[in-house]
């Protein structure tokens, strides 16, 4: 029995569908749509829109893909993406340490979905119960690669985009829609 993958598969997936859905509808004390526009806007991944939603739309169905063990490398690809990307648009500049908003975190969530790509998800998991699990070390590297790349994408596309018309929002908001609460070292940003 694979039970300590299936906890590590259900938290992390867990955590990242309640990410999405605070970006997608609110739930949880989320910023919902308006609020990571207004994100997406300050970090110059336009447009705004299109990249709330692409945000968080990843964010719920990777988290989801990933807890219950459905296309594991796919679902660490589009984690990986979500998290380089939070790493170069919001916590690059802050250094390593999460108490300081700093990258840590998001780094620590890469490796533990890359590991689960290499290991698998473990017997208790729809890949294994439908014989289409996939896992090795090809598998894990092929996962971050494709999520890195996708991530520069998203952010090389995002820049090229123009701003919205719509006033920006004071400084206070787009903390609150990033999810910075002062010191937390949970928070991941996008």
């Amino acid at each position: 029995m694979s039970i300590a993958r299936l906890a590590a598969r259900v938290v992390i997936g867990g955590l990242f569908v309640g990410h999405g859905t605070q970006k997608l509808f609110g739930w949880f004390g989320g910023p919902g749509p308006e609020g990571t526009e207004a994100m997406m806007e300050s970090l110059q991944l336009r447009p705004a829109k299109a990249h709330a939603r692409l945000a968080g739309a990843t964010e719920t169905v990777a988290g989801s893909l990933l807890a219950v063990g459905l296309a594991t490398p796919a679902a660490a690809a589009g984690l990986t993406g979500v998290m380089t990307t939070a790493i170069r648009k919001v916590h690059l500049p802050n250094g390593p340490w999460a108490a300081n908003g700093g990258w840590e975190y998001n780094v620590v969530l890469i490796a533990a979905v890359a590991a689960l790509a290499e290991t698998g998800p473990g017997e208790l998991s729809l890949d294994h119960r439908l014989g289409t699990e996939r896992s090795g070390p090809a598998w894990a590297l092929g996962s971050v690669a494709l999520g890195v790349a996708g991530a520069a994408a998203v952010m090389t596309i995002g820049a090229r985009g123009k701003p919205s018309t719509v006033a920006g929002p004071d400084d206070s908001a787009v903390a609150a829609a990033h999810g910075d609460t002062a010191g937390d070292p949970t928070t991941t940003g996008t």
